[in-house]
């Protein structure tokens, strides 16, 4: 059941919305620790390109196309692909390490609040703000006391995949009646071309074929959890998300993520756990429990509401259904909140 525009606004998310975000941020958090040990034997661009085949196929022989135009569905393709992790690779290869890359592509999260108030006219709540500002803080209190070996380059790379995420997120609500899961899959298309020519111009063909010839079953294991876990089950659930509320409710939560991605460093890579990185992680957590706060009731179907959703488990596989205009009752009283 789905709300209309401005009720959701006030609503915040539903509860079982809210878990699924919170779960894509615990996954994405293994993100960064498997990046690690993969880039070892993958240069980092054909690493992101074997990735996005991965996506591609095969899955989009059983998939139908989604109801998204061919330029949507590029534009997603190319930030995510050649844009987002293009970047974040290249800058974890010697340029920034996985704990503070993990930190500072959450710039994604400004970035597209911003872009959401400026292009879509979304509106921030005073308590909001003040709660991303906490958060915010956890960051900054990451990045001062981390220690984390970063060049400007590698800052800056990370910096620039985020915009590009950010943007991505912006371009996925021009499509809200596209199934998600087909959606990432076809829109991998058009990651692929733009990572495959630079791959070959910066890596060489030479170091492709060693690293494919010499990869490890770990490798390509980590490998598929890229694809199936991060890409088909996370961008999809955000992508999900992202089409039925407004961004500035879906996307901090991905402020968890370098929590689940320094707790996962510690117990997959023995990396201490400092006090300070507890209390930085508080903060993050604090912002996600302001969002527990926001958590909505089931509400009404309002007349000429946007979409009928009835979860992410059976939406996921459909697309969205928009309520016919015949439907709609001007003269009906508006229902309680």
């Amino acid at each position: 059941m789905t709300i209309s525009v401005n009720e959701r606004r006030r609503a915040g998310l539903p509860l079982s919305h809210l878990l699924l975000a919170v779960a894509v941020t615990g996954v994405w958090g293994t993100n960064f620790v498997v990046i690690k040990t993969a880039l070892n034997t993958f240069p980092p661009l054909l690493f992101a390109f074997l990735r996005f085949v991965f996506v591609l196929f095969p899955a989009v022989l059983f998939l139908p196309r989604p109801k998204a135009s061919w330029s949507n569905l590029a534009a997603y393709g190319a930030l995510i692909g050649g844009g987002q992790f293009g970047l974040l690779y290249v800058a974890m290869r010697g340029h920034i390490t996985p704990g503070l890359a993990s930190l500072v592509v959450q710039c994604q999260v400004f970035f597209t609040i911003g872009l959401s108030v400026w292009m879509a006219g979304e509106r921030v709540a005073t308590g909001q703000w003040l709660a991303i500002a906490l958060a915010s803080g956890g960051l900054l209190t990451i990045a001062v006391y981390g220690g984390g070996d970063a060049t400007p380059l590698g800052l800056s790379l990370v910096v620039l995949a985020g915009f590009c995420w950010a943007c991505a997120n912006m371009i996925v609500q021009g499509a809200p009646t596209a199934n998600m899961l087909s959606y990432v899959v076809w829109a991998s298309i058009f990651s692929l071309p733009p990572l495959l020519v630079l791959s070959l111009a910066f890596e060489g063909s030479e170091a492709a074929l060693h690293a494919i010839t010499s990869a490890t079953p770990w490798d390509w294991t980590a490998l598929l959890w890229q694809s199936v876990g991060n890409t088909l089950f996370g961008y999809a659930a955000l992508g999900w998300l992202l089409a039925r509320h407004p961004a500035v409710y879906v996307t901090p939560t991905a402020l968890l993520v370098p929590v689940f991605g320094m707790g996962e460093s510690s117990l997959l890579l023995a990396e201490p756990l400092q006090p300070w990185k507890i209390a930085a992680g508080a903060s993050h957590h604090r912002r996600t429990l302001h969002q527990l706060g926001s958590v909505s009731r089931p509400r009404p179907i309002l007349a000429g509401t946007k979409t009928v959703s009835r979860g992410f488990a059976m939406d996921l596989a459909a697309p969205v259904t928009k309520v016919p205009p015949r439907a709609r009752c001007p003269s009906a009283p508006r229902p309680a909140i």
